[in-house]
């Protein structure tokens, strides 16, 4: 696995807190946002009494959909490396006794074991994201998985909508992403998607795989073999 850079990882952490107030906005009021959630969510087939790990929770704006799949009988856990996101996240979610959010690092998870692990538009993020994949799959057990990632579209005409979407990358990247690696964090963002992608669907047995909002968004699941 890709070690990650102290100092990227740290200025990631103060961009993604600082930034935290406006993410949040979004990923609960962007058009289509609480359909593609709700879809994440049902690909899990959670049961009630379940666990399940949200993985890079960020503000928390997923962790409703899975308390509402386990029930008050389950547990949820989010898990988010920016303390402004974490604070938000704990806000959200403070009177449910069963839902726990603690900081932490998507490559080194604080447990051993889930019924489920969801990740919503993290994969990006994670300099070798197969290997977290694989790492998830080993380490925590779980029987389904799902990713939910946004990339360039396929689609002809998402395609269209492909030079606005490279400036909406750019504009919510940590500073100094594109000289960190060479190549603008558009193309980053589309290898590390994929990668994270094709393994799951590659280790995992009854896969679901749909591009939706115009082939931009990406949704993976499967069951542990």
């Amino acid at each position: 696995m890709t070690a990650p850079d102290p100092d990227r990882a740290a200025a990631a952490r103060d961009f993604y807190s600082r930034w935290a107030p406006g993410y949040d906005y979004l990923a609960r009021h962007a058009p289509g946002i609480r359909r593609l959630r709700a879809d994440l969510v049902d690909a899990l087939h959670l049961d009630p009494g379940d666990t399940a790990v949200d993985v890079g929770c960020g503000t928390g704006a997923t962790l409703p959909y899975l308390r509402d799949r386990v029930g008050p009988e389950g547990s949820v856990l989010g898990v988010d490396f920016a303390p402004g996101a974490v604070a938000r996240a704990r806000d959200r979610t403070e009177k449910w006794a069963n839902v726990a959010v603690c900081r932490g690092d998507a490559t080194r998870l604080p447990l051993t074991d889930a019924d489920a692990v969801v990740a919503t538009f993290l994969m990006g993020m994670l300099p070798d994201p197969a290997a977290t994949v694989r790492n998830w799959l080993a380490d925590l057990d779980p029987d389904r998985i799902a990713l939910l990632d946004l990339a360039r579209s396929h689609r002809l005409l998402g395609r269209t909508c492909n030079p606005l979407f490279r400036l909406a990358v750019r504009a919510s990247a940590p500073p100094g992403t594109a000289t960190h690696h060479g190549e603008s964090p558009t193309r980053v963002l589309d290898r590390r998607v994929a990668a994270a992608h094709r393994e799951t669907l590659e280790a995992c047995t009854d896969t679901v795989h749909e591009t939706r909002v115009g082939g931009f968004a990406y949704l993976s699941a499967g069951s542990q073999p």
